[in-house]
């Protein structure tokens, strides 16, 4: 048996959100699970292993609404998902300014998340 410990907690992603790499404005795929270092990606994009990117995607607040949140990641690794056409992908925040960490922060500790 595998034990996999993190430092960081991970939420699930009830909902869908939608991640875009910044340099091309294209959706690369949604999140499956964010922590204050890094995120699942659920990718329908082919990305580069072991790759920097610039991406960004919009955290639901108390009220609703969005706020938009850039980061800065390292690409650790990848595997093909059962779907065609989607991988599952590992990414290392690298980069993310102390207001968008301070909004995600509060995005994972909030009521109701699940966690892995």
């Amino acid at each position: 048996m595998i034990n996999e410990f993190r430092r960081a907690r991970r939420r699930k992603a009830a909902d869908t959100i939608l991640v875009t790499d910044a340099m091309t404005e294209r959706v690369v795929g949604h999140i499956g699970n964010l922590s204050e270092s890094g995120m699942l990606l659920i990718a329908n994009e082919s990305l580069v292993d072991d790759a920097l990117y610039q991406l960004q995607f919009t955290l639901p607040d108390e009220q609703g609404k969005g706020e938009a949140i850039e980061v800065g990641a390292h690409l650790l690794w990848m595997d093909r998902a059962s779907a065609p056409g989607q991988a599952w992908i590992g990414l290392r925040f690298i980069a993310v300014p102390p207001r968008h960490m301070a909004r995600l922060q509060k995005w994972i500790e909030a009521p109701g998340g699940q966690y892995e």
